[in-house]
């Protein structure tokens, strides 16, 4: 059991018997006498994604989701599903288009995630922070001064996501992407280009 008061970011707690993770936790001190310290959240249920704004009392406890956290890497899309090998019991998953979203730009073979699974069934994904990805396509470089976007210019990755990178970045080259921005960090140290 966890209490209201212990509650941390990422936290996977049962709501009314529902699995949900905390993403925000607020300690509010009342200021009326005899008034106790509420506990303000922001969770997402785990099954359908919903998040929501819920207040507890610190009183309150709550019993740990059952779930587990298998490292996985990517095989290839069919269809609407995505499918990934479990990297200790080699066994295959398969993944929804719906589950995984807009982390499906970033996926390519062999990249190795973090599957949550509640009851032993897929509900989340969680991409490393930085991925390297190949340049399919990149317009010519804009370099007119005071243009919007001066020095940066889009560009296509091996994955079909579109990105701003500089000028300077051309087709074929291996760049570093930010999986939660979906910014372009910089060019991709000792990977070669294809």
């Amino acid at each position: 059991m966890i209490g209201a008061n212990e509650l941390k970011r990422n936290a996977i707690i049962m709501v009314n018997g529902q699995p949900y993770q905390v993403l925000e936790v607020f300690f509010a001190t009342p200021s009326a006498r005899g008034a106790s310290t509420m506990v303000r959240t922001k969770i997402r249920h785990l099954l359908n994604a919903t998040v929501q704004d819920k207040t507890f009392k610190t009183s309150e406890k709550f019993d740990e989701a059952d779930i587990e956290i298998v490292l996985a890497s990517f095989l290839y899309k069919e269809g609407q599903d995505y499918y990934f090998m479990d990297q200790t019991t080699f066994e295959i998953a398969a993944i929804p288009d719906s589950l995984v979203g807009e982390s499906a730009g970033f996926l390519r073979e062999q990249l190795e995630v973090k599957i949550t699974k509640y009851n032993s069934s897929p509900v989340s994904l969680e991409l490393p922070l930085y991925v390297n990805l190949k340049v399919v396509e990149a317009e010519p470089g804009n370099q007119h001064a005071g243009s919007a976007g001066a020095g940066t210019k889009s560009a296509v990755l091996e994955t079909g996501r579109a990105i701003r990178v500089p000028t300077h970045i051309s087709a074929g080259e291996i760049v570093r992407v930010n999986t939660e921005t979906g910014e372009f960090i910089g060019r991709a140290q000792g990977e070669k280009q294809l």
